[in-house]
Formats: C-alpha cells, sequence, structure tokens
C-alpha cells in the first residue's frame, strides 16, 4: 500500500486536542442532506434535485463518489442500490457500449454517456463535455474494490457480462492515450486522472474477471511521463488527488509531490481551485472548491499526518453553510457561494473523513 492508516492510540488522542470531536450532529446532519440526494433507484443528482443549474441529473463520477459516504457510515442497501443503478444504465445502453468495442469511437456521442436522466436513464443528448474516461475506470474500480469486501454488488451473469464489456470498452478507445474532457468537463487532453483512474479499474477488476496485464501497463507507462502533472496544460490539478484517494495507485514520494504542488498552488481560504487560469464561477479570480478540504484531510489521515488531517477538518467545517451544506464552490475571496449547494460529492467526501 502507498498510505497507512495511523496504528496508534497517540494518533487519535492528538487529533482530538487538535480538531476537538467530530460532531455527532453534524456527521448525522450530513448523512441526512447525502441522503436527501438519491433517487429511489439509487441514482444520486449531483445537488438539489431542485435545483436549476442541470445538477439534478445523474453522473456515473458523481454517483461513485457520493456513494462513499454511505460505504463510510456502512448504510449497505443504500450502496448497492447506487451501483446496481448504474450497471442498468450501462445494461440499458448496451449496444452502445458494443459499438465502441467493435471500432474505436471517432465522435464524443459514440463514447459512454457521463450524465443520464435519474428517471429514465436515458442520457442527455446537448453537449458538456462528456468523453469522460475517468468515469469507467472509477466504475470498474469501485465495484471491483467493493467485491472483495464482499459487498456483492454483482448480481447475476448479465451484470457480469456489462463489467466484461468496460474492459473491452477501454482497450477499444485505447485509454492510455485517449484525450478526454477529464474529471471537469472541459478540453480534450491526455489526463493523468482519467488513465489513472482506468489504470486503478482495470487492476482491481481484474482479479474478478480477466484483464490482459498489457492493458495495465500501457496506462503505467503513460503515467510514468506524465506525473505529477494532470495534463500538458495543467501541470497542478485538484484531480490529481484521485490518484492518492481513492485510487492509491501512486507512490509515496510521487503522492507527496501532488499534495505539495497543490497546497502551493491552489489552496485558498474557502476552498482549494481546481487550477490555474479555472474560469468557471470565476469572478476574476478562480472558484475556491469545497471538496478540496475533505479531500487533503482524508490523504493526510492515512498519510499519517493528524497535524495536517485536523487543519483541513477545520477548514472543511469553515466551508460548510448554515445549513451544514457543503457548497460546490464559494466565489474567490468570498463567503458567497453558488447555487450548487449541497454538492453530494463534496458533502460525502466530508463524511469519509469524518469516519475514518
Amino acid at each position: 500500500m502507498v498510505v497507512t492508516k495511523p496504528k496508534h492510540l497517540y494518533t487519535r488522542i492528538y487529533i482530538f486536542f487538535l480538531v476537538g470531536p467530530i460532531s455527532e450532529a453534524i456527521l448525522s446532519n450530513s448523512v441526512k442532506i447525502l441522503k436527501n440526494l438519491q433517487y429511489s433507484n439509487g441514482l444520486f443528482s449531483a445537488s438539489k434535485p431542485t435545483v436549476k443549474t442541470g445538477y439534478n441529473a445523474a453522473w456515473i463520477r458523481d454517483c461513485i463518489y457520493e456513494s462513499l459516504g454511505f460505504e463510510a457510515t456502512k448504510s449497505t442497501k443504500r450502496l448497492k442500490k447506487a451501483y446496481w443503478a448504474l450497471l442498468d444504465i450501462l445494461k440499458k445502453h448496451e449496444y452502445k457500449v458494443d459499438w465502441a468495442i467493435k471500432e474505436k469511437p471517432k465522435y464524443h456521442f459514440q463514447y459512454i454517456h457521463a450524465r443520464y436522466d435519474p428517471f429514465t436513464m436515458e442520457e442527455y443528448y446537448d453537449e458538456w463535455g462528456n468523453k469522460q474516461n475517468d468515469a469507467i475506470g472509477a466504475l470498474l474500480f469501485k465495484i471491483g474494490d467493493l467485491e472483495l469486501k464482499g459487498y456483492k454488488i454483482i448480481r447475476d451473469q448479465s451484470d457480469l457480462k456489462a463489467i466484461i464489456k468496460l474492459v473491452d470498452y477501454l482497450e477499444s478507445i485505447e485509454y492510455w492515450h485517449d484525450k478526454d474532457n477529464g474529471m471537469w468537463e472541459e478540453s480534450e487532453e491526455i489526463h493523468a486522472s482519467s488513465v489513472g483512474a482506468c489504470v486503478a479499474g482495470l487492476k482491481n477488476i481484474s482479479k474478478i474477471v480477466d484483464v490482459d496485464p498489457i492493458l495495465i501497463k500501457k496506462g503505467e507507462a503513460t503515467l510514468s511521463w506524465l506525473l505529477p502533472n494532470e495534463s500538458e496544460s495543467k501541470p497542478v490539478d485538484l484531480a490529481l488527488l484521485s490518484l492518492i484517494y481513492p485510487y492509491d495507485i501512486v507512490d509515496k514520494k510521487t503522492a507527496l509531490q501532488i499534495v505539495k504542488n497543490i497546497e502551493t498552488n491552489l489552496v485558498r481560504q474557502k476552498g482549494v481551485i481546481r487550477y490555474i487560469g479555472d474560469r468557471y464561477y470565476s469572478n476574476g479570480s478562480e472558484a475556491e472548491w469545497t471538496k478540496g478540504f475533505p479531500w487533503l484531510a482524508i490523504i493526510y489521515k492515512h498519510l499519517n499526518n493528524p497535524k495536517k488531517y485536523a487543519h483541513y477538518m477545520r477548514k472543511t467545517l469553515e466551508a460548510m453553510n448554515q445549513k451544514g451544506e457543503m457548497p460546490e464552490l464559494y466565489y474567490a475571496g468570498t463567503a458567497k457561494h453558488n447555487e450548487n449547494s449541497p454538492l453530494g460529492w463534496s458533502q460525502a467526501l466530508y463524511i469519509v473523513s469524518a469516519t475514518i
């Protein structure tokens, strides 16, 4: 393992004095908030189902990250329901996966879509940077992870068939050098976070289904020359944290370098900017994303650094609004957040950070 959890009793005592007791009321409220984002079929909305920004939709990636909160609280029924819904989406659109396996996609619409109507499970057809290879890697990673933990996500042979097809899909699109829109759904580049997600996914699922080792090695080769950069245009990017948690596929030296680069360049008062020059919700400077604080807290807990863990837990609590919500982001240098509140992904990472 690249990172290890604290082993000694003094660590928990030290954290208590640094950050104080984790409030059960705040944690309980966060779990309630997350529950309100899960639709009856198991999918999650990215933010409130009533929000007018489009964040009432279900993203494959967001559903995976939001489900981490239920895994942390051992809400097994809700956790399994989320993955069954994601597998049902794949089976509903199996023809598209078959098409992409048969011939490498040339156009965005030929790729597995990233975003779906949470009721009908149909794709949203408008362009939204939908070429997101990391979402498929993330899905394989967590299905493999949860299966190995005994959650029995795979219900039957049709689920297993869908998973095998995802492996074939990643081979067909040549994920290791396929330029995608990445975690932030923007410009097409080779993204380390996307390649890393696929590598992690293939490694985990290879314990359940056959995966050609060469398929993994090709991704690892890309990471070897690209890291610690995210892409050709973005040397430092918040998305790189995913390679440390949850994927755990970089060595400790690289993990520390990634964290150092992010802390030096991207950490702000109310959150962590995604990358230098980010124009999404910019007021002249980059918006500050709340998910960065609990993400760093989780990583520092695993790196056995209680002082840094406590620091980012305090920052996380400071980033919550009066309702206990973790908004998507704050406008740079202000205490005003955007309308996407709560962001389920951020809320789930807080839950993980407070329960590890």
